[in-house]
């Protein structure tokens, strides 16, 4: 049986950038989560969300990426996501306001160009 969601890691110019593809939802946001912030090393500028091959996303999976930026944030990191237009998820974030508090892009060299510092 295949995962709901599946990550994949890439270093960029000290940025850790993360695609996921699949579905994030209560039954797995959590781990995904805890998977990524594990991947984050302390020496990493800033994490690079891509969500462009994420079908869907729940509530849970938003209240993840607000953790997500809270845990960076005590740790001195930024966090941006990668949201094309045509993101089949990007409706749900638009509503919870998401790209506008986390910062968003479409496309990882502009989401990392994005980053302040």
């Amino acid at each position: 049986m295949r995962p709901l969601a599946d990550v994949h890691y890439e270093m960029l110019d000290g940025v850790l950038v993360a695609r996921l593809e699949g579905e994030i939802d209560m039954s797995n946001a959590d781990e995904l989560g805890a998977a990524i912030t594990a991947r984050v090393r302390s020496d990493a500028l800033a994490l690079v969300l891509d969500l462009a091959a994420v079908d869907y996303l729940d509530s849970a999976g938003i209240a993840v990426l607000y953790e997500l930026r809270e845990r960076l944030r005590l740790r001195g990191q930024q966090i941006r996501l990668v949201l094309p237009a045509d993101s089949p998820v990007g409706a749900a974030l638009q509503y919870a306001d998401v790209p506008r508090t986390i910062g968003a892009a479409d496309t990882v060299p502009a989401a990392i160009a994005d980053l302040e510092g």
